[in-house]
């Protein structure tokens, strides 16, 4: 990220003038974002899909509102990520992104969706955000039917494991954030679970169960997830495969390249292409 300006806050503008409500559900607000700005921590009372056209934004947001459970997300113009209503969230520019909100009011939200999620953006889903997205009022009836189908689409979405929690702040356990915010600052360091445990004064089966308890996840999973975070950047910025492979502690492409396609259903190669 060399050469580019220190990170800057964009301003949040007014969200209540693109409040949904039960007549109009689904409200498009669409921002271009510059590379390392950043929209600080704030919250709305009703839930949005955070989603961008072209670009790639790092979104950390609760997992439940209020709660606390911080967790980080990377998205790539193929995913998007729910945030609940009510959830903290914040959002950092890695490339400049055609930024697109969807606020969604509390009538339409799907039932048992109180929890933050990645979505796979379908093309359909981008087309329907494109053309309820418009410079002009669309006919109220055309409105309708356009939120039908975006709500839709949300619904039945597939929905990915991409995200790197975090223990929490206070309340998490000291040790275990520790470790995790030591990987996630060497993500090409091949130490075992035991290894990193020891240098933080605890065995490795305790770390291991403090993955599962706080994080709700195996140690290699949450491992997993990190290395994404960090891959797909790169990747969108255009670094050779071999070169994220490397950066990322994998000493071949092919066991990267096979880490990457089972986790995200496409080759590292086709978010470079769709992100370029």
């Amino acid at each position: 990220m060399a050469g580019r300006i220190p990170s800057q806050a964009a301003p949040l503008g007014d969200p209540d003038a693109f409040r949904p409500s039960r007549q109009r559900p689904v409200r498009v607000r669409a921002r271009t974002l510059s590379a390392d700005s950043h929209l600080q921590p704030h919250e709305h009372p009703w839930a949005q899909v955070a989603y961008c056209s072209t670009g790639i934004v790092q979104v950390t947001a609760e997992q439940h509102a209020g709660k606390g459970d911080e967790v980080t997300f990377i998205v790539p113009p193929s995913r998007a990520v729910w945030i609940a209503p009510g959830a903290r969230h914040a959002v950092h520019v890695l490339e400049q992104a055609q930024f697109r909100t969807l606020y969604i009011d509390a009538s339409v939200t799907p039932h048992g969706w109180g929890r933050c999620r990645v979505l796979v953006v379908s093309a359909l889903l981008r087309e329907l955000v494109q053309a309820l997205d418009a410079a002009s009022p669309l006919p109220k009836a055309r409105e309708d039917r356009l939120t039908g189908l975006v709500i839709d689409e949300i619904t039945h979405a597939d929905i990915q494991a991409l995200g790197v929690p975090l223990p929490h702040a206070q309340a998490g356990d000291k040790r275990l954030r520790a470790l995790c915010e030591a990987v996630l600052r060497a993500p090409s360091e091949r130490a075992t679970l035991a290894e990193w445990a020891a240098g933080f004064g605890a065995s490795e089966r305790t770390m291991a169960r403090l993955f599962r308890e706080q994080l709700g996840t195996s140690y290699q999973q949450w491992r997993q997830q990190a290395i994404l975070a960090h891959a797909l950047p790169m990747l969108a910025r255009g670094m050779p495969v071999s070169h994220v492979a490397a950066s990322s502690g994998y000493a071949s492409d092919s066991a990267f390249t096979a880490m990457f396609k089972a986790a995200m259903g496409e080759p590292p190669s086709r978010f470079q292409a769709k992100t370029s």
